[in-house]
Order: structure tokens, then C-alpha cells, then sequence
């Protein structure tokens, strides 16, 4: 029987993965924690609020596993830390990949990886730790995505593809087969990567400005 889950974090991503935790998945949600610097309430959602200073005396990493939920600040590099804070301080952090994710037994995910509702994973990938996919990704086979990554909604990740560690992955970012991402690369929204990137590289596409007619304008509407 799984341990209660303590939620380190008080972000939207937080809530969130309560919900998805609570609904589709065995893990009773028991409280979140937050350093004491930031904690500017008491409980969420009817739920306590716990010190992370005082965890260990309240929620012992003997009885209690822990879910790391922060987003992608600094490049998930905040997210990093706090994990690596609750691993060593003895928690083990949980892994939830969301009942409808297509998978195969050769693909692996690693702790305190969160995989959202859709996803297509295909054969043979692996995904490291403290890694994010939100919602309707299509990973390809052979792939491997590192460790602290965000992968936001609608990626399109060919075959054969590596993104390494500490990369941000915007919406509908898509990525031609083979290609390797480095490490803490930015990819922005609508961005097309044909080929290998550069560590720290940022890609990213202009939105599409206002036409000068306005909409009341337009004859046919």
C-alpha cells in the first residue's frame, strides 16, 4: 500500500496535481509544505500547510512520501533544488503517469516525474527524474528526455530524439527526428528544431502581430 503524499509546493501546479493525484491515481494527499519563508497561509484547499522545517517531525519520510510541484522557474533549476533538498533530507518522492498516457513496459519514468493526461509515449523511451509533461505530448520511440525538464501541452518529439537535462519545452513546439537537444535549452511555443541546439540555447518564434483592419471591418464576418 502506497504512503501518504505531502505536496511540496503551493503553486497552480500544486492544486492541480492534488486533483489529478486524487482522482486517478492511489496516493491520499495529506498535506503541502513550503519553506517557512513562504508560507503565507495556514491550509489549501481544507488541507494543511506544514513548515517545511518541521516536516520531519509531523510527516516523518518514514510514513509519508513526498511530491515535489513547483513549475519551471530559472529553468526548473528551483524545481532541482527542492528535490534534492527532500531526497536528502530521506523522503522518497512519488511518480504519476496519468491512466490515459499511452505507454509501452520498454518505456521507464523516472522519480517525481509527473505525466499528464494524453501523452503518447512510444517504445523505448526513457524520462529522468523531476520531470514535467503536461497535457497531449507525443514522444517518439527511441527517445530520451533528462531529467528537470518541462515539456508544456502538444510537443511533438520525433524518434530517436535526446533532450537533456534542465529544458523548458513550450506548446506546440516541434522536433524533427534525431535531433539532440542540449542541456537548458529554452524552446518557445510554435518552434520547429530541425536540428541539434546549443547548450543554453533559446528558439523561439515571433507571435503573430494585429492585422491594421479591425475586426468590425472585415466584410465577410
Amino acid at each position: 500500500m502506497s504512503k501518504p503524499v505531502v505536496i511540496f509546493g503551493l503553486t497552480d501546479f500544486a492544486r492541480i496535481a492534488r486533483i489529478y493525484l486524487e482522482h486517478d491515481s492511489p496516493h491520499d494527499v495529506v498535506a503541502y509544505t513550503v519553506d517557512q519563508a513562504y508560507r503565507d497561509r495556514d491550509e489549501l484547499g481544507g488541507l494543511p500547510v506544514v513548515a517545511w522545517e518541521q516536516l520531519r517531525d509531523t510527516h516523518p519520510p518514514d510514513e509519508f512520501d513526498l511530491l515535489v510541484a513547483t513549475g519551471f522557474k530559472r529553468v526548473n533549476q528551483v524545481r532541482a533544488e527542492i528535490f534534492a533538498r527532500v531526497k536528502e533530507a530521506g523522503y522518497d518522492c512519488i511518480t504519476y503517469v496519468h491512466s490515459s498516457v499511452a505507454r509501452w513496459p520498454t518505456t521507464t519514468f523516472g522519480e517525481n516525474t509527473f505525466v499528464f493526461e494524453e501523452n503518447v509515449v512510444q517504445p523505448n523511451v526513457t524520462v529522468g527524474d523531476d520531470t514535467i509533461l503536461w497535457s497531449g505530448n507525443h514522444i517518439g520511440h527511441d527517445g530520451r528526455i533528462g531529467s528537470h525538464c518541462f515539456i508544456a501541452s502538444h510537443a511533438v518529439v520525433s524518434g530517436n530524439v535526446t533532450i537533456g537535462d534542465f529544458c523548458f519545452i513550450g506548446v506546440n513546439a516541434t522536433f524533427r527526428d534525431g535531433v539532440t537537444v542540449a542541456p537548458k535549452t529554452v524552446v518557445g511555443a510554435g518552434a520547429l528544431i530541425m536540428k541539434d541546439t546549443v547548450e543554453g540555447g533559446v528558439y523561439s518564434v515571433r507571435g503573430t502581430p494585429p492585422h491594421e483592419v479591425r475586426s468590425w471591418d472585415l466584410p465577410s464576418f
